[in-house]
């Protein structure tokens, strides 16, 4: 059994001075895999003097510096890949596919922001005055437990890339996987206090991280409603925020889209990452007319989505991440049902042969409202909530309507016809005919979905504050 008793903080690992213990649980079978010992205010405390320290020299390196920084941290996750996707799958349920695409992706993440760095104009003349493009500061980045590596990378890389220094608050539900990471930015070698990263709880740790007056920034990725606490405790000191929050994405299927595609997609786009991803297409629009076909194509598609062990290379959908999780599935699918809405499969409990772990059987609802809570709010599994319409305008204005704006996905034969119904639907990104992932592009979302962007030269630049001479 792993016992995760450390924190990193600058450039060492030191015991955690907390006394809090939290289960390591193996979703897959319920079984106990380790324990982590919570870090406290002392802890975060420490990292952030750290940090502090490190600021001023490390904000002046150069760019050069910054490139070769990037450069070690992207070798040293390719080092350690194997460990990396071992702990995401045992940890979290992740399938092996994911786990696999997913760590590659974080590695492949500081790549691409040393790319972005070699041209980047950090220094421009506008008007009578010169724009120099400084660090914003002192970082705190605090992530989800559904894509732990790549969401620390992307906002790490970033920081790195800016001259930021950063400390990391995890989830705490994804120690293992931290762990495994910090070891990376220890191998990479950068400068005492660049990086630290404590393991703990949010509303212990990210409480001093949002509300400490020497951190300059927080980088978030969560739910809407911790995200909405961060931005009150960020405001007393006016930090910057970049808030990657929650989002219920529509999936258009235009009239004339090929159906045989377009469905198999739209499941995959649902139930991608086990449905436990804030971009997943969970509300299905149909044309009213091509219902039965939809469904018969639907019924065809669950055939392939394996339920099952996620260290088996044929598995779709593995187990929820933890127990929590598993019952709030269970509690909307049967809210889905008491609303009205239909089975048309999937339903309550779990899967045939699996009761040991957290696994729930991938649902899909036909006869939904948009107005019923399935179609409102986040749900964070494999659950599909179908939706038919009558006209265009009524698919634009379903899609539409909805507390968040993340991400969107449309299906056509018409690419000209899918770019105008792509502009009237209010999301940080639309998806037309993939569910490919540009990690060049701006992330982020409108409304309720978040504030700010992380990604390619939009993450960069929100690292960044304009500084103004006037000559």
């Amino acid at each position: 059994m792993k016992i995760i008793n450390q924190h990193y903080v600058n450039g060492q690992f030191c015991l955690s001075t907390g006394t809090e213990t939290m289960d390591i649980i193996n979703p897959s079978d319920e079984s106990l895999i380790g324990k982590v010992i919570l870090g406290n205010e002392q802890d975060i405390e420490a990292a952030i003097v750290a940090a502090s320290a490190a600021l001023p020299s490390f904000s002046q390196t150069s760019r050069e510096q910054r490139m070769d920084y990037l450069q070690r941290l992207h070798n040293a996750l390719m080092e350690r890949l194997d460990d990396l996707q071992e702990a995401t799958t045992t940890e979290y349920g992740a399938t092996v596919q994911r786990s696999r695409w997913s760590n590659q992706y974080a590695a492949e993440t500081f790549l691409y922001f040393k790319d972005i760095l070699k041209d980047f104009p950090f220094e421009r003349r506008i008007g009578q005055s010169d724009i120099a493009l400084v660090p914003v500061g002192v970082t705190g980045i605090m992530t989800a437990w559904n894509a732990n590596s790549g969401s620390i990378s992307v906002k790490l890389a970033a920081a790195i890339a800016a001259g930021c220094t950063v400390v990391i608050k995890p989830s705490e539900m994804s120690a293992l996987q931290s762990q495994v990471l910090a070891e990376c930015f220890d191998r990479a070698g950068l400068p005492a206090g660049v990086i630290n990263m404590v393991h703990g709880r949010g509303d212990i740790l990210g409480t001093v991280l949002s509300a400490h007056p020497a951190v300059s920034k927080i980088l978030f990725t969560g739910s809407t409603t911790v995200g909405k606490i961060i931005a009150r405790n960020a405001i007393e000191t006016m930090k910057r925020v970049t808030l990657e929050l929650s989002g219920k994405s529509p999936n258009i299927i235009l009239d004339d889209a090929d159906l045989n595609t377009a469905i198999p997609m739209a499941v995959n786009a649902a139930f991608m990452n086990s449905g436990q991803a804030c971009i997943a297409g969970t509300r299905l629009l149909v044309p009213e007319g091509a219902l039965p076909e939809v469904k018969n194509i639907l019924l065809k598609t669950m055939t392939t989505q394996v339920v099952g062990n996620p260290k088996e290379e044929h598995t779709v959908i593995g187990p929820m991440a933890s127990k929590k999780q598993f019952e709030r599935i269970q509690h909307y699918i049967k809210l889905g049902m008491d609303e009205g809405a239909e089975v048309l499969i999937g339903g309550l409990g779990k899967p045939d042969g699996l009761l040991d772990g957290f696994y729930v059987k991938p649902t899909i609802f036909t006869g939904v409202s948009n107005r019923m809570t399935i179609a409102q709010e986040e749900i964070f599994g494999p659950v599909l909530a179908v939706i038919s319409y009558k006209t265009e305008e009524e698919a634009i204005a379903i899609a539409n309507d909805t507390p968040y704006g993340l991400h969107a996905y449309i299906s056509s034969s018409n690419m000209e016809r899918a770019q105008k119904v792509a502009a009237q639907i209010n999301a940080g990104r639309v998806a037309i005919n993939t569910i490919y992932h540009d990690a060049l592009a701006p992330f982020g979302g409108f409304k309720q979905s978040g504030v700010g962007r992380e990604g390619g030269i939009y993450g960069l630049e929100e690292q960044l504050e304009p500084k103004v001479i006037i000559s």
